[in-house]
């Protein structure tokens, strides 16, 4: 009866004009009841939750269920970012907030807010109390006082208490005090069934309208979720009744627009180590001594100070000191002690000591012998049998730290071998900066890079080069913060570091040489300062939160971002210009871009820091272009401020990141076309297409050539792009896929290297836009096959670029005659496979052309046409 009743409203309101979607309405209730809800799953990692309910009490459904709605992010990934107790509520203004402990130690109270409980502002963690925790929190609010009153349970070993403190704002508040009694409580937790398990929130009633945005926004994710998983594996039953498919492709320069002939650079960061045993040609490790067990964060016992030495042969004795330093950047140096000739003192490299047969390494050291007699050293490179693959001998015999150096010519080829070091005479010595540089690196500089590699980037013709990172940049902790100041000048002096990817910095590759790699290769310099404040991640300094230099110290600070700008700029007698010059470039390095802030938490701690360094490099340096930072998503609350900070300050650019599935790229191709164009130029710094747990191949290289085939369309609005991580050495991988791998004799580039190395080399700074007609029109064969129509100013050259993501070939028919006059003949290249092939490499060749060029463009393909313009 119930159904008929139904039918016969659904009836009776269409014929009367009525939609379903309003009888939907008047169906639906006033009012329900809303539950907000933290469960212990993924040990209280899932985040904000909601269930709703029409009476309140005895039916809940979750809406998801497991959907997260809000996530802690506070502390570091994996053990952290943890949500407890979250207590939800709206203040007197209307604005939602949820009140939450981050964990069973910290006593921080985390605070965010919402106008929608959907889209949430940045997140803030003061720190209430440093006796305990802040556990089972409660919220009140006084009418005649205006404020509120926070309440918790903090624990400290087998003690117990309830301790408060008030607040009219939730950005400053009273003194803690323990309380006696209740005071003004209005958010009391309840424990009510969902999903067959006991949870515990907070209940509140809301307009149906606020639970109906809810099941809306929790959908909507989910049909995105959907939609990105989309994998090429799926293709044989997605286009099983896919017909041959035909396109015709019509360019019309008429309507063609100036884009940017920067979009293709490079993104250095020192992870997978990218940096020490990999560009940088330096082939000892732990060449200083500094290897410390904070590094790993005591993960590792043999991660000291002796980690890649050892000492062979007996009646020897090696130490470590720290008395009287070569510089107290280096503190650490090396006592061998030998009484009977024949005791060496070993270093194993970075994975070995790669040698060849002909070439000439440079052995330097620092020595001291504190005799002041003896001090003859005998130093042979070893291979994996024992056997010399050349030596030389190097005499000790200065009191006072002393640098020496010899060349040693390889006799043999070896992938494995060792250095050692064979005083030629009892005693003691003492040794610091061991070194062996080959001769060859890249352009043929001292303390340079490693040639293969640096040509392999050279080889993708990038506009820019961004460094030093990443999250290296802005480090783990205050003291960790990447200071380029450290990095630059005689490189015993240098400071190293931990690398917030746990393990060891040198230094030795650092601004001077980051900045003549730029110049060897025409690239832009564009390095990344802190903001003020170290990655929010952090594990060490700020409790596990995002903390700041202090305010005290922020003019120093910010003299120091000037001061690299004069450091690269500076005529060679300015102060910070002169240094540049002793180096060995007296001129200027010409910098015009700057980046601030590497996807930090938009804080009002980095908001502040931030304001002040911007305002002050765009003082003194108005010609500078400043790129801003937005969080490292494209959405949510930091992406949001970012945006919003930026634009107020009259930033340039800002910096955007995200890492995505191959089906994200295909479902957001209009993403650049509705951006604001008034607004700051873009900066794509890092982004890559993501298979969970699978290398690079065909589909993520596709997957990005069709994104930049998109960001070409948009090259009006972004500006620079970079794909992230750039280098990883196999064995040594904190992130995976990365661009190129390799070892220590090898260089293996990915296919999305390739896709890079092609953009990179057929860039152009006009679009044109194309029109494309496909003989199947249905939306999932037009999103997988794009054109992109470039010209090339420098060398008058048209560049077609085709992007086929379906499983069948499509045959083009490419009308150029709007070109004018072109050449007869044209370049082709093409990198083709199967979705799942990680070694395919793009071919080229050469083909005849007319005003119309017919062909094919092969299943899962990235094509490019490029042909000269007689005009």
């Amino acid at each position: 009866m119930k159904n008929k009743l139904t039918l016969l409203l659904l009836l009776f309101f269409c014929s009367h004009g009525i939609s379903a979607k309003v009888m939907k309405t008047m169906n639906e209730p006033d009012s329900a009841y809303l539950f907000a809800y933290a469960t212990d799953k993924n040990t209280h990692h899932n985040g904000l939750h909601f269930a709703w309910s029409i009476d309140g009490w005895n039916t809940w459904y979750a809406i998801g269920p497991e959907h997260r709605f809000l996530g802690s992010d506070y502390g570091t990934w994996g053990p952290q970012k943890r949500m407890l107790d979250p207590v939800v509520f709206q203040d007197k203004d209307g604005l939602w907030r949820c009140l939450f402990s981050v964990n069973e130690k910290d006593g921080v109270v985390a605070n965010a807010s919402s106008a929608d409980l959907i889209n949430w502002r940045p997140q803030s963690y003061p720190i209430l109390t440093t006796a305990g925790n802040c556990g089972a929190i409660e919220v009140g609010y006084s009418t005649p006082k205006d404020e509120y009153c926070i309440s918790w349970v903090s624990k400290t070993g087998t003690q117990q208490g309830v301790y408060g403190t008030t607040t009219k704002d939730f950005h400053s508040f009273t003194p803690v005090i323990e309380l006696r009694d209740e005071l003004y409580r209005i958010n009391q937790r309840v424990r009510l069934l969902v999903d067959g398990k006991y949870q515990t929130g907070t209940i509140h009633k809301v307009s149906w309208q606020t639970i109906d945005e809810l099941i809306k926004a929790h959908k909507m994710a989910d049909y995105k979720r959907i939609l990105h998983s989309e994998k090429m594996a799926d293709d044989p039953t997605r286009f099983a009744s896919l017909k041959p498919v035909q396109a015709s492709i019509t360019i019309n320069p008429e309507q063609s627009k100036s884009i940017s002939d920067m979009l293709i650079g490079i993104f250095f960061e020192d992870i997978n180590y990218a940096a020490d045993g990999g560009l940088y040609a330096e082939l000892v490790q732990n060449r200083d001594f500094e290897y410390d067990p904070s590094d790993k964060k005591g993960s590792d016992p043999q991660w000291n100070s002796t980690k890649a030495w050892s000492l062979q042969g007996d009646a020897a004795a090696f130490t470590i000191d720290t008395i009287n330093p070569i510089h107290a950047n280096n503190p650490h140096y090396a006592l061998l002690h030998v009484e009977r000739v024949g005791a060496a003192l070993v270093n194993e490299g970075f994975d070995g000591i790669p040698v060849k047969a002909g070439d000439k390494y440079i052995f330097s050291l620092f020595a001291r012998n504190p005799q002041g007699k003896g001090g003859e050293v005998r130093v042979r490179v070893i291979d994996a049998q024992g056997k010399s693959c050349g030596e030389a001998t190097v005499k000790c015999t200065s009191s006072t730290w002393k640098k020496q150096e010899v060349v040693i010519t390889a006799t043999r080829t070896a992938t494995n071998a060792t250095l050692e070091l064979m005083p030629q005479s009892t005693g003691t010595l003492h040794f610091d900066m061991i070194s062996l540089f080959p001769q060859k690196t890249f352009k043929g500089h001292r303390n340079g890079l490693r040639p293969d590699l640096a040509q392999t980037l050279a080889d993708m013709k990038p506009r820019f080069i961004r460094f030093p990172g990443g999250c290296v940049a802005h480090g783990d902790g205050l003291d960790n913060m990447y200071r380029w100041k450290n990095t630059i000048g005689a490189l015993e002096a240098r400071k190293p570091q931990r690398n917030i990817w746990n393990y060891h910095q040198t230094a030795g590759l650092g601004y001077f040489e980051y900045f003549q790699f730029c110049e060897d290769i025409g690239a832009e310099p564009l390095p990344v300062l802190p903001a003020g404040v170290p990655c929010q991640n952090s594990s060490h300094g700020g409790h596990g939160q995002q903390c700041g230099i202090p305010m005290s110290e922020m003019q120093d600070y910010i003299q120091e971002v000037l001061d690299l700008i004069e450091w690269a700029n500076g005529d060679a007698k300015s102060t910070w210009g002169k240094k540049r010059a002793e180096a060995g470039h007296p001129k200027p390095f010409n910098l015009k871009y700057i980046g601030i802030g590497n996807e930090d938490l938009i804080s009002d701690v980095f908001e502040e820091r931030y304001a002040m360094i911007c305002k002050a490099v765009q003082a003194k340096y108005p010609e500078m272009i400043i790129i801003g930072t937005v969080g490292p998503f494209y959405e949510g609350s930091d992406y949001e401020e970012g945006w919003r900070i930026a634009t107020e300050l009259g930033l340039q650019m800002v910096d955007e990141h995200y890492y995505e599935s191959p089906g994200w790229y295909i479902h957001n191709q209009q993403y650049y076309d509705r951006y604001d164009r008034s607004k700051p130029k873009v900066y794509l710094g890092e982004y890559a297409a993501h298979l969970p747990g699978r290398p690079s191949n065909i589909e993520t290289s596709l997957a990005e050539a069709l994104h930049l085939a998109n960001v070409e369309r948009n090259g009006d609005v972004v500006s620079l792009t970079s794909y992230a991580p750039l280098l990883a050495k196999e064995g040594n991988t904190q992130w995976t896929p990365d661009l190129i791998y390799f070892n220590n004799t090898e260089v293996k580039p990915t296919v999305d290297y390739y896709v890079q190395m092609l953009y990179g080399q057929n860039a152009g700074d006009t679009y044109i836009p194309s029109r494309m007609s496909l003989s199947d029109q249905s939306s999932a064969v037009t999103k997988r096959m794009v054109t992109s129509v470039v010209r090339d100013s420098r060398t008058g050259d048209y560049i077609v670029k085709m992007v086929n993501l379906l499983p069948v070939a499509v045959k083009t028919k490419l009308d150029l005659k709007p070109l004018g006059a072109l050449a007869a003949e044209a370049t082709y290249t093409v990198l083709s496979g199967r979705p799942n092939d990680k070694l395919a490499k793009p071919v080229t060749g050469t083909v005849s052309i007319s005003d119309t060029l017919e062909g094919e463009v092969p299943a899962y393909s990235f094509c490019v046409l490029r042909v000269k313009s007689l005009r």
